[in-house]
């Protein structure tokens, strides 16, 4: 909860922006984030596998054989190959290239709700103008994380809807692919939904936008809250 409050002005201008506008949306919203990112704690995709974790866990299961599995996974004697395990895992599919396009890796997971491939890339460049495609790690960027995983929630995969039914297990098959986490993410929604959290609350927290006295000085972007110098 304490992060949610640290930063309600980019809660409350993505809440704004994409209509996840009431208690139960911003519950399941919040929720499904909490689960992904480790309670927002991380904006990457941990591909830190074992063999048997890769031979058991899906896409990598169906693109790694077990020697590749052997020689890419964390053993005792290596360290996880992480880029190769995305390169392999992720190659040809969600419109990302092959194997040595790099692809992969370059569009992995990245952001609250873990964002992964080069067409769900584009499309959150095409919808928002952040060119996550030329630079991914923009999504590491707290503003962006948040913006990219409401757009994710309320546009792309249209969830507001499922949110006011309170369907969770359908809401959580539509950011995961499946049911990965379920309990997790159910005991995640009951504490935001104890919390009551509103737009009207954000409001209250948000604190006031920087008031310069001079544009030709600053310029302020709510994306990227930081004073830049005219040149």
């Amino acid at each position: 909860m304490s992060f949610i409050l640290d930063n309600s002005r980019i809660f409350l201008n993505a809440f704004t922006k994409y209509g996840v506008n009431t208690p139960l949306r911003i519950a399941h919203f919040l929720a499904q984030l909490a689960h992904e990112s480790g309670n927002f704690t991380r904006m990457v995709e941990n591909l830190n596998y074992t063999p048997k974790g890769l031979l058991s866990t899906s896409p990598f299961n169906s693109r790694l054989t077990i020697a590749e599995a052997q020689k890419y996974g964390r053993t005792a004697d290596h360290k996880a190959n992480q880029q190769m395990i995305a390169n392999i895992g992720y190659a040809n599919k969600n419109g990302n290239g092959n194997i040595a396009s790099g692809d992969g890796w370059r569009y992995r997971g990245r952001g609250f709700i873990q964002l992964t491939g080069k067409a769900n890339y584009e499309a959150y460049k095409r919808y928002s103008g952040h060119d996550v495609v030329g630079n991914p790690d923009l999504l590491f960027q707290t503003a962006i994380a948040v913006d990219s995983a409401a757009w994710f929630f309320a546009i792309y995969k249209k969830l507001n809807p499922l949110a006011d039914a309170n369907l969770m297990t359908a809401i959580t098959i539509k950011v995961n692919g499946k049911t990965n986490g379920l309990d997790d993410r159910i005991k995640k929604f009951k504490h935001y939904a104890a919390q009551n959290i509103s737009v009207e609350l954000l409001k209250k927290k948000a604190k006031p936008l920087p008031n310069f006295s001079s544009v030709r000085t600053y310029a302020w972007n709510w994306l990227t809250p930081y004073k830049y110098k005219n040149t």
